[in-house]
């Protein structure tokens, strides 16, 4: 897997483009916030994340999804239980996955975040598979824009507390903070 910085768009990852995104308001990446989701909850590889992003999703397949079917939202990363990573939203452009948010004191983090989502539920370890994708990935994000350090990585819930509640206590976070270091 490889970042172009001109596009935003990572060779390798599948591209499952999403309509929910606009423009930066400025050119500026400096944040990473680390989700996680699975639709139906807890169910995994079911292709319904992708069309969720994509404003696709039967809202007749499952209860739940009648209470997020007004949803636009979109990450630009979902890496799954295998680890595949699927990109929906070039990291030049602004994806829908922080929502009300602040960051050292700098609310709408989208403006100047990049999402990525696990799949995976706040009370279920992430896979081995996961871990090495994401900090594949992570290296590749530091490498194009160095303003997101280690320090300017963190969870949904950290970015939006009360409000979320991901990645969830099972994000092992010494483990990934760790392997940034390599």
């Amino acid at each position: 897997m490889h970042l172009d910085p001109a596009t935003g768009w990572c060779h390798g990852a599948q591209h499952c483009p999403s309509p929910n995104f606009n423009a930066r308001p400025e050119n500026e990446i400096s944040l990473l916030v680390i989700h996680n989701i699975s639709l139906p909850p807890a169910q995994f590889k079911t292709g319904k994340v992708q069309a969720f992003f994509q404003n696709r999703l039967d809202v007749t397949e499952h209860p739940y999804f009648e209470s997020i079917a007004k949803l636009r939202v979109s990450a630009h990363f979902l890496i799954e239980r295998d680890g595949e990573v699927t990109q929906f939203v070039s990291c030049l452009d602004r994806a829908w996955h922080a929502g009300v948010s602040v960051f050292d004191g700098r609310e709408t983090c989208n403006d100047f975040s990049i999402g990525i989502e696990l799949e995976g539920t706040d009370d279920q370890p992430f896979t081995d598979a996961q871990y090495n994708a994401l900090i594949r990935l992570t290296h590749q994000l530091q490498a194009a824009w160095p303003a997101i350090t280690k320090q300017r990585i963190c969870g949904h819930s950290d970015i939006a507390p009360g409000r979320k509640t991901d990645p969830g206590p099972c994000f092992d976070w010494a483990r990934f903070r760790a392997a940034l270091d390599v």
